[in-house]
């Protein structure tokens, strides 16, 4: 898997631009929030994200994949305000579930999501 970095551009932080990769697609439908027996381990935004990008990792896991093989990820929050406040922790939990390994990625804002209690739903897509 590459980066794609276009000549002249400035280096995104967090995130690629861009991935090549060639090989078998995962895709990883939205996880949220909840542990393994649908419970919330956390109702703060970064502690969220720490578990559903852990879900993403189990479910990738299935496949014999790792969180190196995430070519894109999408992120719906619920709260544009909260997930800026809360950057630093946010990036600390992704550092400690996917490492240093930064795909293209996506956030986008939305209303609501249908489990009320959830704040993020991140789809992954792994190649391997």
């Amino acid at each position: 898997m590459k980066a794609l970095q276009p000549p002249g551009w400035p280096r995104p932080r967090g995130y690629a631009n861009g991935m090549l990769a060639e090989g078998r697609l995962v895709f990883v439908g939205g996880m949220i929030g909840w542990d393994e027996t649908g419970a919330f381990p956390s109702d703060e935004l970064a502690g969220q994200v720490r578990q559903a990008l852990a879900n993403i990792v189990a479910v990738l896991a299935e496949a014999g994949a790792g969180p190196e093989h995430v070519a894109r990820l999408t992120w719906y929050v619920t709260s544009r305000a909260e997930y800026l406040a809360q950057q630093r922790e946010i990036g600390e939990a992704y550092r400690s579930i996917m490492g240093r390994h930064f795909p293209a990625m996506a956030v986008g804002e939305v209303s609501a999501l249908v489990e009320a209690r959830a704040t993020v739903e991140i789809e992954a897509t792994a190649v391997l």
